[in-house]
């Protein structure tokens, strides 16, 4: 339902042409370890592998998605294949050795500043250089950067997990709720959004939910929570760790649509500090992947 939500868009099968079943593959393998680690293949690898040796190599996997789309798309180039093996394995090599305390160190700081900047300035762009595609390297960064937290550094309270509880879904709502005024005062005011009433189908909606939670939520929420506001809190606390993340998150979104897009930057930062709240109520990330992708279902429904 995703690929299909993704080929519906206008244009799309027609800039891919002959390669979109090999496109297809490659977001399959890609959306693979993001998956099958919500539901424990992340705590069965980081206990089953021994080696040391093995961990560090194994992520050099990643570079495959590429090439099941490059080779037979004709477009396989050096200079964008090197890196997408050499990254994984490089960044895992560095957390592995020596082994690291269950703080924040400078290496963490390293290794977290390497993928946020590979991500934000496109650097793995010319693995898929269709526009179309831009997700797929937002989907390798993260499945890296999973990897890297869950099974080299064994990073405790990330909580990566699809099983939902009851209270898990309360929390996400709870903080979508108490996020709602703020996102709408201010999205209004600035003229940010607009509201634009219409009655989605049941079928848009449930593929909305898809495409942003696993596509959208759940990487980012991955990354700023689970990771970044989870090492921050073992150094400064979980007050100073909310805020810095949530500045950082905001951050994060100063290019969507304009140079520096600030009423964008100031929503998402404000977005932030609830995702944060979501996510430390029970230390669960499935919570803030909650808030999140109810938040930017609405808005991409009704006030995009």
């Amino acid at each position: 339902m995703l690929w299909l939500e993704l080929e519906s868009h206008p244009g799309f099968a027609a800039s891919l042409g002959p390669r979109l079943p090999y496109a297809f593959a490659s977001f399959g393998l890609l959306l693979a370890p993001l998956w099958f680690f919500g539901f424990g293949a992340g705590e069965w690898l980081r206990d089953s592998m021994r080696s040391t040796a093995l961990r560090t190599f194994l992520p050099g996997l990643l570079g495959v998605p590429y090439l099941v789309f490059a080779i037979p798309s004709g477009e396989f180039r050096w200079h964008a294949v090197v890196p997408m093996f050499a990254l994984p394995i490089i960044l895992a090599g560095f957390l592995e050795l020596p082994h690291l305390p269950p703080k924040l160190v400078l290496r963490d700081a390293i290794a977290l500043a390497v993928l946020l900047v590979t991500y934000m300035l496109r650097l793995l762009g010319e693995a898929w250089p269709q526009a179309s595609l831009a997700v797929l390297s937002k989907l390798f960064v993260a499945d890296l950067a999973l990897y890297l937290y869950l099974v080299v550094r064994k990073l405790e309270g990330i909580d990566y997990s699809f099983r939902p509880t009851l209270d898990v879904v309360v929390i996400g709502l709870r903080e979508w709720a108490f996020y709602l005024p703020f996102a709408l005062g201010i999205g209004l005011a600035t003229g940010f959004i607009h509201f634009h009433p219409r009655l989605p189908s049941l079928a848009g909606v449930i593929t909305a939910i898809l495409v942003t939670s696993l596509l959208v939520a759940v990487p980012e929420e991955m990354f700023f929570r689970g990771i970044l506001q989870n090492l921050l809190e073992t150094r400064w606390g979980p007050r100073f760790a909310l805020i810095l993340t949530s500045i950082l998150f905001g951050l994060a979104h100063f290019n969507k649509g304009a140079r520096f897009n600030w009423r964008y930057v100031l929503l998402a930062a404000i977005a932030g500090i609830f995702y944060g709240r979501a996510w430390r109520a029970r230390r669960q990330l499935l919570a803030s992947v909650l808030t999140h992708t109810a938040v930017d279902v609405v808005w991409s429904l009704w006030f995009r």
